[in-house]
């Protein structure tokens, strides 16, 4: 089985899908991120796949077309060379920001002969509802459908198939200068055949000249690693659902962080512990709109301040129940189950969340004149949650299911939403209790250092009364709880670097096997805070060679095999990478005007 990070990642706004080097699509769901899987053979043998590539000895070289999601890979032997162009398409006429608001729903894919003369081979085996149905196959009108259950697919092409029980076939020669074409689209299953008969060239014309003008509009950072930072605001655009603004943490389900451990979760929805430092990347390495676009997603979905307590994940839809069930039909990726679909963490209490959006809220005061009077009606409740249930016990930000615990980022995170809300007083209406907020936010500050500081471990632990050390308390000075230079905060940045590191990589905790990527580039912002420009430059570069050759990461990496691990690509470490580079480029230039 292939592994995480030998696949690329093509996305439309809407939906995603994962190409592996040898040209196979083993994870496809169309229409939306979180739609049941055509393709899932990531996460089974046979969960089905679609696989166009050269039948002799090859060599695969792979790039993205221009700044965009378009991917192409050049196979070169002993024959010949072809290559082969795959995209999921906009529709013609798209423009900045129509992005991902009109898709076809076309897995479009373009075989290009460049040397010599090549015999390739396809294979689509189509199974729906991840693997559980093999549909009918019908072939005519040019064209073979797909149809079972609630999904239907349509693969147009000029390439002559051959229609086998279960599966599409075909082998078919390239010679120089040739081009053959394959648009898969997603059509509606009760209804006709799709009438949408735009060509493969067309679709790819309208889908590069979309991502230019995304980018023309967006992308403007020129600072420190500038090519991985526009690739990983690429990235995040093609995670964010444009129909509602919101990013998802991953396209992709229970791709495992750890070999053999159960650790396989769906990551294909919204996380609101994420949304500050997902607002702070956009504000980075794309323009304004996108983060402002992202807190209104969130005043819609969350509806009126109610008993419950906020949730932590949402659907990018806004649907705030994804209950979590096994897929006990796969066997999981690398044979690790469970394959889980919907996450339970939807019913977790977090108490950090509020921290999260009101440290977004303010972070865009500059560009919101006035919060309509849903979103301060939002943030007024946060702030009042933040207040009133600081002291309660959680899950906490890594989401823990065995026991609630009084974990120190959650006192933090609600300390930042005391803050904020306290700065962001004077447009959250006139009859806020402010007195209140400063009270409760001065009885946080002073509980976390009395009651998170460890002794033993001579730094803050990641729970009141525990000595264990936990990555997430480098939270504090990059929030402002704590300047990175005060003696306590410095000493728990190096025994946290003593104790959790492995290379370049931070733990989360000290019995994890791989290092947790944004925690890593969190070290990083925590030494240029210290001032610390050349260590934090040095483990930042480091970190950078953990992305694949097309620039993705994922979740996690394995630095004893040397592979990505986790969810793939996943939002989160391109977060922290993006907001690590603009840390170190202040940094730098702080330092040149000084000197």
């Amino acid at each position: 089985m292939t592994s995480i990070g030998d696949y690329g990642l093509l996305s439309d706004s809407r939906s995603a899908a994962l190409v592996s080097r040898d040209g196979s699509i083993d994870w496809h769901c169309p229409v939306s991120f979180a739609a049941p899987s055509v393709f899932g053979r990531i996460l089974d043998p046979d969960a089905g796949h679609w696989r166009i590539a050269p039948a002799g000895e090859v060599v695969a070289s792979r790039r993205y077309v221009g700044e965009s999601l378009v991917l192409r890979t050049e196979f070169g032997g002993a024959d010949g060379a072809v290559a082969i162009t795959d995209f999921l398409a906009f529709a013609p006429g798209t423009r900045e920001h129509d992005i991902g608001k009109r898709v076809p729903h076309a897995l479009v894919r373009i075989v290009e002969g460049v040397r010599g003369r090549v015999m390739l081979e396809l294979d689509l085996k189509p199974r729906f509802e991840y693997g559980l149905t093999v549909p009918w196959l019908e072939q005519g009108d040019g064209a073979v459908e797909m149809r079972a259950g609630p999904s239907a697919l349509r693969l147009e092409t000029d390439v002559p198939l051959e229609l086998e029980r279960d599966r599409i076939t075909a082998r078919f020669g390239m010679d120089a200068g040739m081009t053959r074409s394959f648009v898969l689209r997603a059509i509606d299953p009760l209804g006709d055949a799709a009438t949408d008969r735009t060509s493969a060239t067309e679709l790819l014309e309208a889908t590069l000249e979309g991502w230019r003008s995304w980018n023309e509009l967006h992308v403007s950072y020129d600072g420190i690693a500038a090519e991985l930072v526009r690739r990983s605001a690429i990235v995040l655009q093609g995670l964010t659902d444009e129909r509602t603004g919101a990013v998802i943490a991953a396209p992709t389900t229970s791709l495992p962080a750890h070999l053999g451990r159960g650790d396989t979760w769906d990551y294909r929805y919204v996380w609101l512990r994420d949304l500050s430092f997902t607002m702070r990347a956009l504000w980075v390495a794309a323009c304004p709109t996108e983060a402002d676009r992202f807190l209104d997603f969130l005043a819609r979905s969350l509806g009126q301040p109610s008993e419950r307590h906020v949730p932590i994940v949402l659907g990018s839809d806004g649907r705030r129940d994804i209950s979590e069930h096994r897929l006990e039909h796969l066997a999981g990726h690398r044979d690790n189950r469970p394959v889980r679909v919907g996450n339970a963490a939807w019913e977790q209490r977090q108490l950090d969340v509020m921290g999260e959006v009101l440290d977004s809220a303010y972070l865009l005061r500059e560009q919101i004149t006035d919060f309509d009077a849903q979103t301060r009606q939002m943030l007024r409740d946060f702030a009042d949650r933040a207040a009133a249930g600081w002291r309660d016990p959680d899950a906490g930000m890594w989401e823990a299911r065995d026991r609630e615990r009084q974990y120190t980022s959650s006192k933090v995170m609600c300390w930042v939403a005391l803050d904020r809300a306290v700065k962001l007083a004077a447009r959250l209406g006139d009859d806020v209790d402010t007195g209140l907020w400063e009270q409760e936010r001065d009885d946080i500050h002073a509980t976390v250092l009395r009651e998170a500081w460890s002794e033993t471990a001579g730094a803050y632990a990641g729970a009141f009364g525990s000595d264990e050390l936990d990555a997430s308390v480098l939270l504090m000075p990059l929030v402002g709880f704590l300047p990175a230079t005060d003696p306590r905060m410095a000493a728990t940045i190096r025994r946290v670097d003593e104790g959790l590191s492995q290379g370049p990589l931070i733990r989360r905790w000290k019995d994890e096997q791989n290092g947790f990527l944004i925690c890593s580039y969190w070290l990083v912002e925590c030494l240029a805070l210290m001032g610390d420009e050349p260590r934090a430059r040095q483990r930042f570069d480091a970190l950078n060679a953990s992305a694949n050759d097309l620039g993705l990461m994922a979740e996690m990496f394995d630095p004893t095999a040397g592979q990505l691990m986790g969810n793939f690509p996943q939002a989160f470490s391109h977060v922290g990478m993006i907001n690590a580079a603009w840390r170190l480029t202040e940094l730098a230039r702080e330092n040149a005007t000084s000197g």
